[in-house]
């Protein structure tokens, strides 16, 4: 049984500052859904009628470029909301979002959320500030894909990863995210076979 909206909003990070009376308003209109891995949540260019924030698992952001090519975007985990800005414009996605292990997502829907905020001002700086944060990231994020050397972009992504997820385990992080050869060269912007050179050499 999937836990409550309450509970989910009381233990993800970016509402952890809602008082007591916000949230509980926050999850009466907040709905929890559980994806199994590879399984899509939103498709690019599909309507951002939701807000999404991750209480449990990853999510890969993905997009198609010109030449039909998937690169990844960013990978989200637990706190991290995701679809937001799409959303908050009220145009469709930019990018897709697919589950990379069993995922348990909160999803508040769009007009409702307006609704709420208009009411209940105190909700809005928190919020504010976690939106802001992961714009910023991922800001950061395509700077990294577009430009430098390929195996410097590796390095950054396992530290990030590590950094993110890691936990010790015999003498050094393990990252319990199971990540293809070819999910990691879309989300370095590489082709496979640079994945596979890089990979074996180091």
């Amino acid at each position: 049984m999937p836990p409550s909206p309450e509970e989910l909003l009381r233990t993800t990070p970016v509402f952890r500052k809602l008082g007591p009376e916000d949230r509980t308003r926050l999850a009466a209109v907040s709905r929890v859904h559980e994806y199994a891995r590879n399984d899509v949540i939103f498709a690019e260019g599909s309507p951002s009628d939701s807000f999404y924030t991750i209480a449990v698992g990853r999510v890969k952001i993905s997009k198609c470029t010109p030449s039909g090519k998937d690169v990844i975007l960013e990978v989200f985990g637990p706190g991290d909301p995701f679809g937001a800005v799409a959303a908050y414009e009220g145009r469709p996605f930019p990018a897709s979002a697919v589950a990379l292990e069993d995922t348990t997502c909160l999803a508040v829907p769009r007009h409702t959320f307006f609704e709420l905020l208009e009411r209940n001002p105190s909700l809005v700086r928190g919020l504010l500030l976690g939106l802001t944060h992961r714009l910023i990231e991922l800001t950061n994020r395509m700077a990294e894909l577009t430009g430098g050397r390929v195996e410097p972009r590796f390095a950054r992504l396992f530290l990030k990863l590590a950094e993110e997820g890691g936990r010790p385990e015999r003498g050094g992080l393990f990252v319990p995210l199971p990540l293809s050869r070819q999910e990691l060269a879309d989300m370095t912007g590489t082709t496979i076979e640079t994945c596979i050179r890089i990979m074996s050499r180091w």
